[in-house]
């Protein structure tokens, strides 16, 4: 073979080994970020099954996967949003089960009971025969009770204290009116002023007449003694 050709069967080969990596690329990445989670790596991880998810979003293997090393990095939030993208493409139900499994995990670890059960459920109607989902189940219906049952003692105290609170004002407000009341009463109890300060009876009205006439009189006499006495002094008219 002359090196021509032998240079366009290496680059043949190269071209067709690359077309053949295009199509394993997201094989290749979903099996390399399962190594890495299962080392524990699992921000390699999540980088690898990110890049399968560019080029197949619709993969729900790597949606699943990606949610599983979410979940170990608790970023819950993000872990549930891959959840729910992959139970909405996935067909199989054994998968399915494993998806709403461990979307239950994510509500029950967030105290979120009534979801955790209702997740729960969903995996165990495509999976009857899983134990420990079963198992779960029935923990996560138990803590939903008791939440619910604690959320009603703390309702119930709750509006015991508005009931006080509103008890205690209507107290309060009644005991201002009554306190008003009891102002307004003695004010009108009181005696009402004189319109005339100077207002006085008949009787004390005739006294002060009589000593008032009294003193004219006894002024008059007196003048007139003055009279008398001045005209013994004077000299008689021309």
């Amino acid at each position: 073979m002359s090196q021509v050709k032998y240079i366009i069967f290496i680059a043949f080969l190269l071209f067709a080994n690359c077309g053949t990596f295009a199509q394993k690329t997201e094989r290749d990445y979903i099996r390399k970020g399962n190594r890495l989670f299962n080392d524990s790596s699992f921000v390699q991880a999540e980088v690898n099954y990110r890049k399968a998810l560019e080029k197949n979003p619709n993969s729900t293997e790597a949606l699943y996967n990606l949610g599983n090393t979410l979940s170990q990095q608790r970023k819950l939030k993000e872990a549930m949003q891959q959840y729910t993208a992959a139970s909405k493409n996935e067909k199989n139900k054994t998968k399915l089960a494993k998806i709403y499994h461990n979307a239950g995990v994510l509500f029950y670890a967030a105290k979120h009971y009534q979801e955790a059960v209702q997740s729960y459920r969903q995996s165990l109607r495509n999976n009857p025969s899983d134990d420990e989902t079963r198992y779960n189940l029935a923990l996560a219906m138990k803590m939903l009770k008791d939440q619910q049952k604690n959320q009603q003692n703390k309702d119930k105290n709750k509006n015991k204290d508005k009931k006080k609170d509103k008890d205690k004002q209507n107290k309060d407000d009644q005991k201002k009116k009554q306190d008003q009341k009891n102002k307004d009463d003695k004010q009108k109890q009181q005696p009402k002023p004189q319109s005339n300060k100077n207002k006085m009876s008949k009787g004390n009205a005739e006294q002060l007449l009589n000593a008032a006439m009294q003193d004219e009189k006894q002024l008059q006499e007196k003048a007139k003694k003055q009279l008398k006495n001045q005209g013994r002094n004077l000299d008689k008219d021309w």
